[in-house]
């Protein structure tokens, strides 16, 4: 596939933050899009209207990915109104307030290990049939600078983030024969809701910790998942690429 050529995309988390900057770029670039979302229903809904007002292709899907069956219902949704997936962006994720260890609750550790790393799992599992049959096909997951390194007080979002680039790799020998390309972004501190609750101080920390001395915009992980999700990227697979501002 091409950039010049448009294709079928889903993308989960898509109605907020990265995702939804992933959206509105595929969509601007004339891909029909898969909107996942699982509780953002009214910010999904006015994406999908402002991408159909500028005359592009969108579909908003409620999928709790966290839960059998939410990856199913989003390729379905992809196959009614679109056609076979081309392009899986699997970007849906949380993230507990910073806590120690010893606080955090079993119940708190599933839910971010069931989003994180099953969704991802799931969702990739429902889409390779169809990339298998058609030999053609790319998957981009979101990963996360602490699941590179990990982060004090985040134990149980790091443990995730970093099965998701041990699965992205896996995933790629995996499916590589099949034609299938399986790639990660890991992104540092991006100017996003989960971020939100970070105070000033705090912010301002971590952006003097970059090399380029400042936070990213959620626009500029999408276009590195548009880069490993397109032909500019054809003989890169199982790559994480670092987008962090040299953090």
């Amino acid at each position: 596939m091409s950039e010049k050529s448009c294709g079928n995309v889903i993308i989960t988390g898509g109605a907020t933050g990265i995702g939804a900057a992933c959206v509105k770029l595929f969509a601007r670039r004339g891909f029909n899009v898969i909107v996942g979302y699982n509780s953002s229903r009214e910010a999904a809904a006015a994406l999908v209207r402002d991408i159909r007002k500028s005359k592009g292709s969108a579909f908003a899907v409620k999928a709790d990915v966290s839960r059998p069956g939410g990856g199913l219902k989003l390729v379905s949704a992809c196959l009614k109104h679109f056609g076979d997936p081309d392009i899986l962006v699997n970007n849906a994720g949380v993230a507990l307030p910073q806590k120690l260890i010893t606080e955090t609750t079993d119940e708190e550790f599933r839910r971010v290990m069931d989003v994180n790393v099953f969704g991802t799992f799931a969702c990739s599992r429902e889409v390779l049939p169809y990339m298998i049959r058609n030999h053609s096909g790319s998957i981009v997951n979101v990963s996360s600078i602490w699941g590179r390194v990990g982060g004090s007080c985040e134990v149980p979002y790091s443990a995730s983030k970093g099965a998701v680039i041990s699965f992205t790799k896996a995933l790629a020998k995996e499916v590589g024969p099949s034609g299938i390309r399986v790639n990660c972004v890991a992104p540092g501190v991006i100017n996003t809701k989960m971020n939100g609750a970070l105070d000033k101080a705090t912010m301002k920390m971590l952006s003097d910790e970059a090399a380029l001395c400042r936070i990213g915009e959620p626009e500029e992980v999408a276009e590195s998942v548009f880069f490993l999700a397109l032909g500019g990227a054809s003989f890169v697979t199982g790559a994480v690429l670092d987008v962090n501002g040299g953090m």
